[in-house]
C-alpha cells in the first residue's frame, strides 16, 4: 500500500501537519508575552495586587506554551533537510540568513531575559523585571518578523538573482526582507496573535465568572480581554481587506481561487457566499452569490472587470476547493469575533460586562476560535500559492527530496503518534492550569480557632490557679 503513495503529497501532508501545531503556539506566545508586559506595567504603576496575581497565573501558561513552540520549531527545520532538500539547496542563500537572523536576534533576546521574567519578580528590581518582560515580548515580535519576512519572500519574491547552479542568491537584502506583501502579512499575523490571546484570556475569565470563582481576577482579565477583542477585531478586518488587495495585485490566481471565480467577469464579478467548487468542470455548484459585490470589494466598483482562472493554465491553478472553504472559515470566524466584540461593548456601556452570563458562555465557546482562524488563514495563504514554493519561480514538485514514499509515510505516522501524545498532554495541562484559578484571599475558609504550634500545650485560662484542675 505504501508503495502506491505519492512522496510529494506525503511530504506536503507531513509539513502541513507539523506546522499546524507550530504556527498556533508561537502566535499564542506572541500575544501572551505582550499581555504579561501590560500586566507587569499596570502593577508597577498602580500596585494593585490583582495585576501581580494575574501575571503569576499567566506566566506559567506562557512558559509551557513557549517550550512547546520551541520543540515544534525544531521539527520544522528537520524536515527541510529530509523532505525538502532541493528547496533548501536552491533557496538556502536567501532563506538561510533570514533564519540565522531570527536566532541571533529573537532567540538570544528571549533566552537572555526569559529566566528573569519567569523567576525574578521578587528577586530583581521591579523596573528591571519590567524591562526583562518587555524584552521577551519584543523577542517574540522579532521572531515573527524574520519568519514572516522569509514567508513573504516565498510569496512575493524580490531582490534576488539565480546563479549558474540554479540557486536563488541575494542581490538586495532590503528588497528581500521588505517584499511587497511583507507589511500586510506582518500586521495581519501580529493582530491575529493578539486577537487569539485575547479570546483565550477572555474565555478563561468568563469560565471562572460562570463558576463564581475569584471574581476580582476573573472580572479583570475578562474586561481586559473583551476590550482587546472589541478594538482589535475591526482593525484585523481592515488589515485583512488591505492584505487581500495586495494579494490580488501580486498573486491573482490565489484570489481567484478564494473567490471561486473560474470564469472572468468583464462586467462585474459576484461575491459567492457559499457553493461547491468543481475544479474539473470549472464551475461552482449550488452557488449563493451577490451580483457585483466581489468587484466592489476588490476593485471598488460594481461593474469593474475581474479576471478568472480561465486566464491561468490548468497546471498552474491552486486547489480551488481547499482555498475557497478555508478562506470562508477564516472570514466567518472573523465576523463572529466582531459580533462578540460589539456585544461586549454594548454590555460594558450598560454596566453588565461582568454579569451577562450569556456573554460569558459565548466567550467560552469562542475561546479556541482564534487558533482555528489562524489555521484557516495559513491554509488559504499556503495552498493558494500552489503549485509553487517560490511563487512564479520554483515549483513544489521541484522542491521535494528524492526520497521514497514509504519512508515519508513512516515518518508521517510517527509524527502523528508522537505529536498527539506529547502536544496533547501539553495542551491538556495548559487547559487544566486555566481551569484552576487560585481562590482569592477573602474567599478562603479561615479557622477561627486558636493557632497552635505542634508540640506546645496551651496554657491555662487566666484566673485559674495552675495545677488546680477542679477549680478549688
Amino acid at each position: 500500500m505504501l508503495e502506491n503513495l505519492d512522496a510529494l503529497l506525503l511530504a506536503r501532508l507531513q509539513f502541513a501537519f507539523t506546522i499546524s501545531f507550530h504556527i498556533v503556539l508561537p502566535a499564542f506566545t506572541i500575544g501572551l508575552a505582550s499581555y504579561l508586559f501590560v500586566l507587569n506595567a499596570l502593577w508597577l504603576i498602580t500596585k494593585r495586587q490583582v495585576y501581580e496575581e494575574l501575571f503569576e497565573f499567566w506566566k506559567t501558561i506562557f512558559a509551557v506554551a513557549f517550550g512547546m513552540g520551541v520543540v515544534s520549531g525544531i521539527v520544522m527545520s528537520y524536515q527541510f533537510g529530509t523532505n525538502w532538500s532541493q528547496f533548501s539547496d536552491k533557496v538556502g542563500p536567501v532563506i538561510g540568513p533570514l533564519m540565522g537572523y531570527e536566532v541571533l536576534t529573537a532567540f538570544f533576546l528571549e533566552a537572555g531575559f526569559l529566566g528573569v521574567m519567569l523567576f525574578g519578580f521578587h528577586r530583581v528590581g521591579h523596573g528591571l523585571h519590567l524591562f526583562a518582560t518587555g524584552m521577551v515580548a519584543l523577542g517574540t515580535l522579532l521572531s515573527a518578523t524574520w519568519i514572516l519576512a522569509a514567508n513573504s519572500w516565498m510569496q512575493t519574491p524580490a531582490g534576488f538573482g539565480v546563479n549558474e547552479a540554479g540557486q536563488f542568491v541575494p542581490l538586495d537584502w532590503w528588497a528581500i526582507i521588505f517584499t511587497p506583501s511583507f507589511p500586510y502579512r506582518f500586521v495581519h499575523m501580529v493582530l491575529a496573535a493578539y486577537l487569539t490571546t485575547a479570546l483565550v484570556v477572555g474565555a478563561c475569565g468568563a469560565w471562572h465568572l460562570l463558576r463564581g470563582g475569584a471574581p476580582q481576577r476573573s472580572s479583570t482579565m475578562f474586561v481586559m480581554a473583551m476590550g482587546m477583542v472589541a478594538v482589535v477585531t475591526p482593525l484585523q478586518i481592515l488589515a485583512g481587506d488591505q492584505h487581500g488587495l495586495n494579494t490580488l495585485e501580486h498573486q491573482p490566481a490565489k484570489v481567484m481561487a478564494m473567490e471561486g471565480h473560474f470564469d472572468s467577469h468583464p462586467d462585474g464579478a459576484p461575491l459567492i457566499l457559499f457553493g461547491l467548487p468543481d475544479q474539473k468542470n470549472k464551475r461552482v455548484d449550488y452557488a449563493i452569490s451577490i451580483p457585483g459585490l466581489s468587484s466592489l470589494i476588490l476593485k471598488h466598483g460594481w461593474k469593474e472587470p475581474l479576471a478568472g482562472l480561465d486566464t491561468i493554465p490548468d497546471e498552474l491553478e491552486p486547489p480551488v476547493a481547499v482555498v475557497f472553504w478555508s478562506f470562508r472559515i477564516m472570514v466567518g470566524l472573523g465576523m463572529v469575533m466582531l459580533l462578540l466584540g460589539l456585544w461586549s461593548a454594548v454590555a460594558w456601556w450598560r454596566g453588565r460586562l461582568t454579569t451577562d452570563r450569556w456573554l460569558h458562555r459565548a466567550a467560552v465557546v469562542m475561546g479556541p476560535s482564534g487558533f482555528l482562524a489562524i489555521l484557516a488563514g495559513w491554509i488559504t495563504t499556503e495552498v493558494g500559492r500552489q503549485p509553487y514554493t517560490v511563487y512564479g519561480h520554483l515549483l513544489t514538485a521541484e522542491s521535494v527530496s528524492p526520497i521514497a514514499a514509504p519512508a515519508v509515510a513512516v515518518s508521517l505516522l510517527a509524527f502523528i503518534a508522537v505529536y498527539f501524545f506529547v502536544f496533547g498532554a501539553g495542551i491538556f495541562y495548559i487547559v487544566r492550569l486555566m481551569a484552576r484559578l487560585p481562590a482569592e484571599p477573602e474567599e478562603e475558609v479561615l479557622d477561627k480557632g486558636p493557632v497552635r504550634t505542634a508540640g506546645i500545650t496551651p496554657g491555662p485560662a487566666q484566673g485559674t490557679p495552675q495545677g488546680d484542675t477542679h477549680g478549688h
